[in-house]
């Protein structure tokens, strides 16, 4: 997972306007699932895309969802029409969603996120009980023992 923490630290330093959401916030909250990519909900402006690609400068990133691997070039006109980016790097896979299925938009995503200190660094994570709302809302078989995990944990907490 080094390399996965090293991402969002890029994240982080490149002032990136984000919230960790996903497998990686189920671990990060407590959840024995292992994840092999990151999951963000993030500010889809152009500005905000342009400090991603720097972000992730000298990774080779990639479009993963792409038949050729086509190598990420943003520009403030073509990142317009973005909603989702599926990235490829050397370190890893990142996912960055402009909205999260049950949640709503990015503002809506970071209106229920708080603050945690992952290896050192500041960033912004669903909360528990949105991240289980977004699990629910996917209804995908692979999310069955993380929400069961997550609602023990959230009771645990409470």
């Amino acid at each position: 997972m080094d390399d996965l923490s090293d991402i969002i630290e890029r994240l982080v330093e490149s002032e990136v306007d984000f919230v960790l959401v996903g497998g990686l916030a189920a671990v990060t909250h407590g959840s024995s699932m292992t994840t092999q990519d990151i999951d963000i909900c993030c500010d889809f402006s152009s500005k905000n895309l342009l400090r991603i690609q720097a972000a992730l400068a000298g990774l080779h990133p990639v479009h993963r969802m792409t038949t050729h691997q086509v190598p990420l070039e943003l520009t403030e006109t073509n990142s317009q029409a973005l909603k989702n980016l599926y990235l490829d790097t050397d370190w890893g896979q990142l996912d960055c969603l402009g909205e999260i299925l049950g949640l709503g938009s990015f503002e809506e995503v970071k209106q229920r996120s708080e603050t945690i200190v992952l290896d050192g660094m500041e960033c912004l994570i669903l909360r528990i009980d949105a991240l289980i709302t977004a699990k629910e809302a996917m209804s995908r078989p692979k999310d069955i023992e993380t929400i069961k995990q997550l609602k023990a944990i959230q009771r645990e907490n409470t």
